[in-house]
């Protein structure tokens, strides 16, 4: 069992990049539409924070469920997240209806930017109630 929930944590950041990869080539109203433009804007906005944040997390959980998240793995999977991030924007500025921004971009990176050191506060340095939850969830996911 434990073997299945690592492998499935390994999946699920290469299946959200998909996903994300997917979202990005529709245009921007496929999805969610909101009635009130503003609202609309604002909280398609603010997912550019949140999204690749979640891939960062997503990444940092595989390596924490096979007991292989360092500070400096950690810090590689943000770099991998943020240039997938630089990536999809890339990728929107070659779809019909959609626009690649540098202000997106920034937005993607500096939610990665804010999970990243959320982990390394809560489980490297401080072991917060939520790094000592990790910690747990990386002894009982270890390989045998």
């Amino acid at each position: 069992m434990k073997k299945g929930i690592r492998f499935l944590l390994m999946a699920l950041p290469v299946l959200y990049m998909i996903a994300i990869w997917i979202m990005s080539g529709l245009p921007h109203d496929t999805i969610m539409d909101l009635p009130n433009n503003t609202v609309d804007l604002f909280v398609k906005e603010s997912l550019h924070l949140v999204e690749f944040a979640i891939l960062y997390g997503l990444i940092a959980l595989a390596f924490l469920a096979n007991d292989k998240l360092t500070p400096f793995v950690s810090l590689a999977a943000a770099v991998f997240a943020s240039f997938y991030g630089l990536a999809d924007e890339i990728h929107q500025a070659f779809v019909p209806y959609r626009s690649a921004t540098l202000i997106d971009a920034i937005k993607d990176v500096t939610g990665v930017i804010i999970a990243f050191l959320a982990v390394k506060y809560m489980y490297f340095e401080q072991k917060s109630r939520v790094g000592r939850w990790m910690d747990g969830f990386s002894e009982w996911t270890r390989p045998q």
